[in-house]
């Protein structure tokens, strides 16, 4: 899913009062369709978990599910999941960043001693 700027009809005095919306509004669909598609499957189902647990989880087999709500908590509700993986992707690459430095420190030692060079 990419997100579409131009999908609400927003009002010229949010967008004069918001940088990142009106930077998005400038952004060409494929630097959107190329940042949605970065997340991890394992940051989607984190994801897909939490919007679920927030939302309540019932088996689909046993009852049929429905919910209902407004616009104002819907977009809340979508706000949190975005967040949710703006800080998931970021954990992410500050773990692939820990584990390359670890890479690189034990490259360093030297095998005869304890010490690093």
């Amino acid at each position: 899913m990419v997100f579409n700027p131009n999908f609400h009809s927003f009002e010229t005095e949010q967008i004069a009062t918001n940088p990142l919306l009106k930077y998005l509004q400038h952004q060409p669909p494929e630097v959107l369709a190329r940042v949605a598609k970065s997340a991890s499957p394992e940051i989607k189902q984190i994801i897909s978990q939490n919007v679920q647990g927030l939302v309540g989880m019932l088996p689909s087999e046993n009852f049929d599910v429905q919910i209902t709500t407004n616009r104002e908590n819907l977009a809340g509700l979508l706000a949190s999941a975005m967040m949710t993986g703006y800080f998931l992707h970021q954990m992410e690459q500050r773990m692939k960043l820990e584990e390359t430095l670890a890479d690189c420190g034990s490259l360093n030692k030297d095998p005869d001693s304890k010490s690093e060079k």
